[in-house]
């Protein structure tokens, strides 16, 4: 297998001295290198050419969220995930409308981030269940907005119970292992579940999945 090449990117040095360490004993993701800020982070990626990047939102010179829409533009095929402390709306929409394609807080699990930096290299997003909750409920606001447009297509092909139950806890943020781990499932059949949920909703992701689902009232 092909190791993951991630660039760590922090204004903390220390944060990514433990941050490095924690993925070195992982063979299969390899940090290739880091950068202490948005400005440099760009520098780095064009020399190191990167399959992931752990982005800091709030950093000097350039923070990580103008840096993150550089990269869509510039680099679209490096997938960014969000590595904050913050978990507040302004951070979580900001991220996401810039092009991270995940968002984790600092206090996430080692096994869920190196879980997470996999996903994102597969094209997967992967969001902290707290911000999964917020992206559902913000979708939920919109009808009363006025502003909604018509009601999605019913789905050509209905998903099953068992769909349902995956997508349920797709939306609420949890990996594929712990879907698995919450069915009682092998993880390569959740895995299965998934790619045919995505199909039958017509979602390129996790988090469109989890949106169009709730626009249908499938969850």
């Amino acid at each position: 297998m092909t190791a993951v090449r991630v660039l760590l990117v922090d204004d903390q040095a220390l944060f990514r001295e433990a941050l490095a360490t924690l993925l070195a004993v992982h063979d299969d993701i390899e940090v290739v290198g880091e950068a202490g800020d948005g400005d440099e982070a760009l520098r780095r990626v064009a020399e190191l050419a990167p399959g992931v990047v752990l982005m800091d939102l709030r950093m000097p010179v350039l923070d990580g969220i103008a840096a993150t829409r550089r990269l869509r533009v510039e680099r679209p095929e490096i997938r960014v995930i969000a590595l904050t402390t913050f978990d507040d709306d302004e951070d979580v929409f900001a991220a996401l409308r810039a092009g991270a394609v995940g968002y984790l807080l600092k206090d996430v699990s080692s096994a869920r981030l190196v879980e997470a930096v996999h996903a994102a290299a597969r094209g997967e997003s992967v969001l902290q269940p707290s911000v999964a909750a917020k992206v559902v409920a913000r979708v939920a606001q919109l009808p009363e907005s006025g502003a909604a447009g018509p009601r999605p297509q019913p789905l050509v092909v209905p998903l099953s119970e068992r769909e349902l139950e995956v997508l349920r806890l797709l939306a609420d943020g949890h990996s594929n292992r712990e879907i698995a781990g919450s069915l009682f499932l092998a993880e390569g059949t959740v895995k299965n579940h998934v790619t045919n949920v995505l199909a039958k909703l017509g979602a390129r992701d996790r988090t469109q999945a989890a949106l169009r689902a709730r626009a249908l009232g499938l969850i």
